[in-house]
């Protein structure tokens, strides 16, 4: 074999095989060459194509001073303090992007046909694209959360950590005795938690689910139900072909820490991210997440995801608003179907605890999104101040444009398969004949073989747009609560099948303590109106 050509075998092996499963090919000795060669690659160049750490991560900066976490700050840090980065930039920049002078003003319409089938950063429609997707967090506790992923030798080629184990959903106190909820963890999870002990949520990315699951059950059978002694083809048929497509293994103990890892495929979490089919995974990556791992086709469906968002709540909410109405609505589309909300099995003040807690977040998620969209704007002298995105007390107004062709092409914008079930919602409102409906649909198709299509608003979708504000927000709810309630109720059903009867049964007391805790401060929060109305009263006789 020609050595041009081993070289070429090798690249390529490198690019899809990441460092941890490198001695997983010792055990064929078909491919002892290869590993040969590959180790001696990887010492001169220590990490694979697959685990390369974008200089958004290694530029990650601890967070303000207002956050939990800053005690954690290192040594290191406090005698060099870095630049914080602006709340339209991240701490990163994908490798081989351009530099900012050179990247010019990022296209206005970046997402009118976006190419899912990237395999590099350089291809990302412009340089720092997607960077706001990027959270900072402190430094150590981050290094915590990617030591755990490293546990792993099955490949993960994109991973995000979520949930109030990360981000807390309550003002946090300094930990004062080590949780016992964790058995061993880092010091940098106790701090963040405040000693609470709260178990950390992921969701892993795999390119091979089945591959994945064969692997992880040769190092990790604990982790699995008795569905685990079925084998790994049997584990990830139940992952794909039932519920959103996501397997879940909860109430594991990693490097000391309580976990609960989510396996998902990378087609499935991209094609939810770019089309709403279920909004199971779109709807988490919808509010504030870690991402340890990224991906360049995850981070362009999920910047698909999160400008949906914005045109999905801006259609919900009337002519002017505030942030806090804007994100409380973006944040609440994955609870709307969540049949959670309407058992006791969730804080219904879910929402607003996370929207007020991590408002910063949310900024620095969202405001690059909005600020490049033409029909919604600031609408508050507060937001020329410097810095004014990192105070967590400022709650900015918000106008958008209520005219039907500007509100026609957000339907028109609408992700694939959510727009379409939108138009059948229309079609039966409006008693539209099928024949018509369905020349309606060609003509609004995205996929044409001849041409590219603008996606524009036609007669059709200016007419939705043309509803009054109640009307439509009636009809979009209803849509989403058809999306999210099937997936979110078989996902559910799925538990005690691949979590175990014992785990799930911990996990739904969990979850009925948080519904009364919710309960509890609703009752706190009225009686404290109606003492505060009395008061009033009082001093008004």
């Amino acid at each position: 074999m020609g050595r041009p050509l081993i070289s070429q075998t090798f690249r390529i092996a490198r690019l899809l095989v990441p460092r941890p499963t490198l001695p997983l090919l010792e055990s064929a000795r078909q491919h002892q060459t290869l590993v040969a060669h590959l180790r001696r690659d990887l010492s001169r160049r220590p990490f694979s194509l697959t685990w390369v750490r974008s200089e958004a991560e290694r530029k990650d900066v601890p967070s303000p001073a207002k956050s939990a976490s800053e005690p954690l700050k290192s040594k290191k840090k406090q005698s060099k303090p870095a630049k914080q980065p602006s709340s339209t930039s991240a701490p990163s920049r994908p490798p081989g992007s351009k530099s900012a002078d050179q990247a010019g003003k990022p296209p206005p319409d970046w997402d009118e046909h976006p190419d899912l089938s990237i395999s590099a950063f350089s291809q990302l429609p412009f340089s720092d694209f997607g960077v706001n997707q990027h959270m900072i967090i402190n430094e150590e506790f981050k290094e915590a959360l990617r030591q755990i992923l490293w546990q792993f030798r099955a490949p993960i080629r994109y991973a995000f950590a979520y949930g109030s184990g990360v981000f807390p959903q309550t003002a946090t106190s300094p930990a004062t005795s080590p949780s016992k909820l964790h058995t061993k963890p880092d010091p940098a999870i106790s701090t963040v938690q405040g000693g609470k002990g709260k178990m950390i949520d992921f969701i892993f990315g795999v390119s091979y689910t089945q591959h994945w699951h064969s692997l992880n059950l040769q190092q990790h059978r604990d982790h699995y139900s008795a569905v685990g002694s079925l084998g790994s083809y049997v584990v990830s048929r139940i992952q794909d072909n039932w519920g959103a497509g996501v397997y879940f293994n909860p109430y594991v103990t990693v490097n000391g820490t309580l976990v609960k890892y989510g396996v998902v495929n990378l087609d499935t979490l991209c094609q939810d991210l770019s089309e709403w089919d279920t909004l199971y995974l779109a709807g988490r990556l919808q509010k504030p997440v870690k991402i340890l791992r990224d991906d360049p086709r995850v981070r362009l469906a999920n910047q698909v995801n999160l400008i949906s968002a914005v045109r999905t709540a801006l259609l919900l909410l009337p002519e002017t608003f505030t942030e806090r109405d804007l994100y409380s609505t973006i944040a609440g589309i994955s609870y709307l179907g969540d049949p959670r909300m309407s058992l006791p099995a969730e804080n219904l003040n879910k929402v607003s605890n996370i929207v007020r807690n991590q408002l910063p977040n949310f900024r620095r998620l969202y405001r690059p999104l909005i600020e490049n969209l033409p029909n919604v704007s600031f609408q508050d002298p507060r937001c020329s101040q410097p810095d004014w995105d990192e105070d967590p007390t400022t709650n900015a107004s918000l106008a958008q444009d209520m005219d039907p062709t500007k509100r026609g092409n957000m339907v028109r914008r609408l992700p694939k398969a959510f727009r379409k079930k939108l138009y059948f919602q229309y079609q039966s409102k409006y008693e539209i004949p099928g024949g018509q409906f369905n020349k309606m649909l060609e003509e609004s198709s995205d996929e044409d073989p001849t041409r590219v299509k603008r996606r524009q608003a036609g007669p059709f979708e200016k007419r939705i747009g043309s509803e009054s504000q109640l009307e439509l927000k009636q009809v979009v709810s209803t849509v989403i609560k058809k999306t999210i309630a099937w997936p979110s109720m078989s996902q559910t059903l799925k538990g005690p099948v691949t979590g175990g009867f014992i785990r799930t049964s911990k996990y739904l007391m969990e979850k009925y303590e948080k519904y009364r805790q919710g309960q509890k401060e609703a009752r706190d929060k009225k009686a404290e109106k109606e003492n505060k109305e009395r008061d009033e009263k009082e001093k008004g006789a």
